[in-house]
């Protein structure tokens, strides 16, 4: 299941998850590919796309999906970074780029991971996946199970390289929530995949990545081509605690994906700001309480509230709350006593819960009788 768009096909109304007046007036670049996203990871929120839930073939960008399981398996303690992989055959005779492994030879699961990222070698994708599953078959198995995990609907894998396949296909949304997976749950993993080169069998390989060197805040990710697919490639960038994903599929050239993925992330950084309003846990309020062993309980958020929004907007942010009164002892961590309501220009953007942080038992006989007659006048 694959859907060739032209280069230049370009949709009527570009995506965002952004409410509008929280949009950057700041038009993002037009880009001659099949398909493109831009997202803020931290939020997840989807800044601009354009087609991004088309399916499309994904190349070597199916390798990140290999390097997440494996990776994941790793911190499971199904597998170690030093157990030694025997090369199938088959393996080795994968053709495509290539790590340069022979049949037989026994690798690092680590180097082996060097291979993947670095080298995008389709002979380590599959020496991996046999390893880990016993077979490719059933390594895309458990890709396809990992995809619906991670909430990428409009996805399928049949091999762990990426070779193509009608029914191997993914879309640039899917593969944005991969990445974001990746460095939001591997963050010590994610390091790898901005190591510029690695040699095997005295055989030393460039990473593929074109953007890694061309701006210090770019860390990864990854590139893909077939001549069905075009040239595709997830860049990430990190700005002042700020951290964008750009996805773009079906460049006409390798020079062109790059480039279209740096004016992707530049654009982001221009046009948008992240805002960490509040965090999980912490207080943001006091409430007073009657009848209890303490006469305040302190009111906080169970999950924290952060933003994007167009450059300059932050500083019209304003936030209310609204209270439950009175307040009963006994109170219990994480009953809802009240919201927390954040504005902008008067319009409400979000309302979410304000909880108890601790538990406050009720008092003693004597203060329950004397906040009992204070409630008479409250």
């Amino acid at each position: 299941m694959c859907i060739a768009l032209m280069p230049w096909a370009v949709s009527a109304e570009l995506e965002s998850d952004l409410a509008e007046p929280m949009q950057s007036s700041i038009p993002p670049p037009k880009l001659k590919v099949s398909s493109w996203l831009l997202m803020d990871a931290e939020t997840g929120l989807t800044l601009a796309g354009d087609r991004a839930d088309t399916p499309v073939e994904p190349a070597s960008l199916t390798k990140l999906m290999t390097a997440y399981i494996v990776f994941r398996e790793i911190e499971r303690d199904t597998i170690e970074k030093d157990d030694m992989v025997v090369v199938s055959e088959k393996a080795w005779r994968l053709e495509g780029s290539r790590m340069f492994i022979e049949a037989g030879e026994k690798v690092r699961i680590e180097d082996l991971l060097m291979g993947l990222i670095v080298q995008s070698g389709n002979d380590s994708a599959v020496a991996l996946a046999e390893h880990v599953a016993g077979s490719e078959e059933g390594f895309a198995d458990l890709m396809n199970q990992t995809a619906a995990e991670l909430g990428m609907v409009n996805s399928h894998f049949v091999n762990s390289a990426g070779m193509p396949h009608p029914d191997h296909y993914t879309t640039a949304r899917d593969v944005t929530l991969l990445t974001r997976a990746i460095i939001d749950q591997q963050p010590d993993h994610y390091a790898m995949y901005a190591i510029r080169e690695f040699t095997w069998n005295n055989i030393t390989q460039k990473n593929r990545n074109p953007l890694l060197g061309r701006d210090s805040s770019i860390d990864g990710v990854k590139t893909g081509h077939t001549r069905s697919a075009g040239y595709c490639l997830v860049g990430s960038a990190e700005r002042d605690g700020m951290r964008l994903i750009g996805t773009v599929i079906g460049a006409q050239s390798d020079r062109e994906r790059a480039d279209a993925v740096y004016s992707l992330l530049r654009f982001g950084f221009a046009a948008y700001e992240h805002h960490d309003l509040y965090p999980a846990g912490q207080k943001v309020v006091e409430s007073q309480v009657f009848k209890g062993a303490a006469q305040t309980v302190s009111l906080g958020l169970s999950e924290p509230i952060a933003l994007v929004m167009a450059k300059g907007l932050g500083k019209k942010l304003k936030a209310g709350v609204a209270l439950t009164d009175p307040v009963l002892a006994p109170v219990a961590g994480g009953q809802v006593l009240g919201t927390l309501t954040v504005t902008l220009n008067d319009d409400e953007l979000l309302a979410r819960p304000l909880v108890a942080l601790q538990d406050v038992e009720a008092g003693s006989w004597m203060t329950r009788l004397s906040d009992t007659v204070r409630l008479w006048f409250h």
